[in-house]
């Protein structure tokens, strides 16, 4: 399933680019401006927004930032008016995956999304580690990141113990905190989380 947030105050390009959008098999929540969408996106995250540049209230580029900075990781395309194309392209600039200037035809919002999309999906699978896998890493304190870096290059807890000069109770303490901050089930798992990291090389 395809998820898509329309985002528009025209009633008329709203419930047509609904219809259009779900006659090609995509999923579509529409929104008639962009409050409503900012939380739902906060809480479902959709696999593309598209979204006019030009609303009451909060317009598209301020959706756009209030989604990144809400940390929605989604591609958003921007649909222009007659005129706002030099907006688009420094919409572009900041960040938005595509715009399409109205009216647009049909092949060419449809060709939009999935571009948008299917873009999205490749950096994310080029990305080194995880969004979400980071923060894991950096929600660690000090000395738990010191116990994660032995744990992972196999150092067992009296040596960690010897190398940190705490006791094996503490690392043990330290280590279960670990695990549970990683949300690792096991050691190997905590080790394939390290390579994705990039914090633990194979010599």
């Amino acid at each position: 399933m395809t998820l898509v947030y329309i985002v528009d105050d025209d009633d008329a390009v709203r419930d047509s680019l609904s219809i259009l959008l779900e006659s090609a098999g995509l999923t579509i929540e529409a929104f008639p401006s962009a409050d409503p969408a900012l939380a739902r996106a906060r809480k479902k995250t959709p696999d593309c927004i598209v979204t006019d540049i030009r609303m009451p209230g909060m317009d598209g580029m301020e959706l756009f930032a209030a989604l990144t900075k809400a940390g929605v990781d989604a591609p958003v395309i921007i649909m222009t008016g007659h005129g706002e194309v030099p907006l688009a392209v420094a919409a572009m600039k900041a960040g938005v995956a595509d715009f399409v200037e109205k009216p647009f035809n049909d092949d060419a919002i449809i060709g939009a999304i999935s571009s948008a999309i299917r873009k999205h999906q490749d950096r994310l699978r080029l990305r080194p580690a995880s969004a979400e896998l980071q923060a894991r890493l950096d929600s660690l304190t000090s000395r738990e990141r010191e116990v994660f870096d032995l744990l992972v290059a196999g150092d067992a807890n009296k040596i960690i113990a010897h190398a940190l000069d705490i006791s094996i109770r503490t690392v043990e303490i330290h280590r279960a905190r670990v695990m549970e901050k990683m949300k690792a089930k096991s050691l190997p798992e905590l080790v394939r989380m390290a390579l994705e990291l990039g914090t633990l090389r194979i010599s």
